[in-house]
């Protein structure tokens, strides 16, 4: 084992969950066995709370400008250990340096966002009738809970932590099971920073667990983000007991190529959004729509897929189960009739033969209604769809279930326009492989990518995390009455 058991965090201290199932974490750089956990039960979560209801109360009378100076802080202690944190991902990822270095980047950003927050959160007042009075301020919910993916261990969980420990919160983090390494470093880093014990809380488990959070009546909000068939049974569940909830699915993100498109700007993005973090993202590439004759620019694509190397340039994904998949997933298409450009199954890495490695792989002729081109692979594959025209392309991309990203790569801003006023997703982008906003604009997809209202990070994390409380008043009498006051 590398590292040592993993706990839970409950206030302010690390300790094992009660169960006595014990699970195994396995990284899938080599297939080594990297740490053990104890699944958690209710009696655990129950301790949480209490010590989270006790520290929420004293904290949410705290001014917001004094809790953010914790989270300055806490920024500083994330770039003083981001080499650290930067390893561990990369062990329990399986992602390259560079990538796992880029998640803390982010996760450095969104602690920046949450020192900001005095800025954003300044309320409203105004004399809505002669003498009288309206204001509004924004109050925390109380205890929240984040249930968080495999595959960024550390930068998914920044978009609920740091924002909603600020905005008043006690916080519960429910770490993937896969991957729940970082979150013992996020908690030691915290509790360095200065946050008070009860306020970030780490619970260990699997499905009984979430199921338990979902059902907890002192838990008043949850985010999860993962599968969408996981996040409709979460947001009905958490809903159901009256939670406020946001749920993040998955995606089939398409990105539309138009002959006119700059070779060397489409062919770096498009390659590096289907490849990087080993396709295992959400806004990753996924189908490559090219309209009309676009083959310079997909043999420009060709060539530069062509040097991604397994192992140094291109991690391995998550678990065998995984690497499984998405070699299905292109046995099919091949079978189908697809042509295989880039054929990335059964890669072995030298000197790491038990890592789940998947090469990079491109898919030409391509149909529609294959499974390829419409479910989530999760791998470093791009399915080629061949259309005649720009309206066929939006057709397929509106026809999708999902609606998380839709690039489009082109020189011209009227058919760039026409793309992103078309498409059905929540997050555009031209000329750009990953449009993912940059806070304070915030994350969130459209249809079956997201359930629940708003967006999990910037400006409109505010509203999900806080409720707003209006109070009316009126104190000269000389002012009069009309039938407004």
């Amino acid at each position: 084992m590398i590292y040592n058991e993993v706990k839970n965090f409950i206030n302010g201290a690390f300790k094992s969950g009660s169960s006595s199932k014990f699970h195994t974490v396995i990284s899938p750089l080599d297939g080594s066995e990297l740490t053990t956990f104890k699944e958690s039960t209710m009696e655990d979560l129950n301790e949480i709370i209490v010590h989270a209801q006790k520290a929420q109360k004293a904290w949410q009378k705290v001014t917001l400008k004094e809790r953010a100076q914790v989270f300055y802080k806490y920024k500083q202690l994330l770039e003083k250990n981001s080499e650290a944190l930067t390893e561990i991902i990369y062990r329990e990822n399986g992602k390259i340096h560079g990538e796992a270095k880029a998640e803390i980047d982010k996760a450095i950003e969104l602690t920046e966002f949450a020192c900001s927050l005095p800025q954003f959160v300044n309320g409203e007042n105004m004399e809505v009738s002669k003498g009288v009075f309206c204001s509004s301020t924004r109050v925390p919910l109380g205890i929240v809970a984040s249930i968080v993916p495999f595959n960024f261990p550390t930068m998914v969980p920044h978009w609920t932590i740091v924002n909603a420990i600020a905005l008043g919160n006690a916080f519960i983090l429910k770490p993937s099971e896969a991957v729940p390494v970082s979150s013992q470093f996020t908690a030691k880093l915290l509790k360095e920073a200065g946050l008070p014990d009860g306020l970030f809380n780490i619970i260990n488990g699997t499905q009984t667990t979430v199921e338990n959070l979902c059902d907890h009546p002192e838990i008043n909000a949850i985010t999860f983000v993962g599968s969408t068939k996981v996040a409709k049974i979460v947001y009905q569940r958490a809903s159901q007991n009256l939670k406020q909830v946001l749920a993040l699915g998955g995606a089939k993100n398409h990105i539309i190529l138009l002959p006119d498109a700059h070779p060397e700007m489409a062919s770096s993005n498009i390659v590096a959004s289907m490849s990087g973090c080993a396709g295992q993202r959400c806004m990753a590439a996924a189908t490559l729509i090219a309209v009309g004759n676009c083959d310079a620019i997909l043999e420009k694509l060709i060539g530069d897929a062509q040097k991604i190397q397994c192992g140094s340039t291109l991690g391995a994904v998550i678990s065998k189960a995984a690497k499984d998949r998405i070699e299905n997933y292109i046995t099919e298409a091949e079978q189908q009739g697809a042509k295989i450009i880039l054929d990335g199954r059964n890669t072995i890495v030298p000197g790491k033969e038990n890592g789940f490695y998947v090469g990079p792989t491109l898919i030409d002729y391509a149909t529609a209604d294959m499974k390829i081109a419409r479910e989530e692979v999760f791998g470093p594959v791009l399915a080629i769809v061949r259309v005649n025209t720009i309206e066929e392309a939006l057709a397929i991309e509106n026809e999708n279930p999902y609606g998380n990203a839709c690039s489009v790569f082109t020189q011209s801003g009227g058919l760039a326009n026409y793309v992103t006023e078309n498409a059905s997703a929540g997050m555009c982008g031209v000329n750009i492989g990953v449009p993912v906003p940059r806070e304070p604009f915030g994350f969130g997809g459209w249809n079956e990518s997201r359930f629940g209202s708003g967006d999990i990070t910037g400006k409109s994390s505010i509203g999900f995390f806080t409720k707003e409380k209006k109070t009316t008043t009126k104190w000269n009498p000389e002012a009069g009455t009309n039938w407004m006051s």
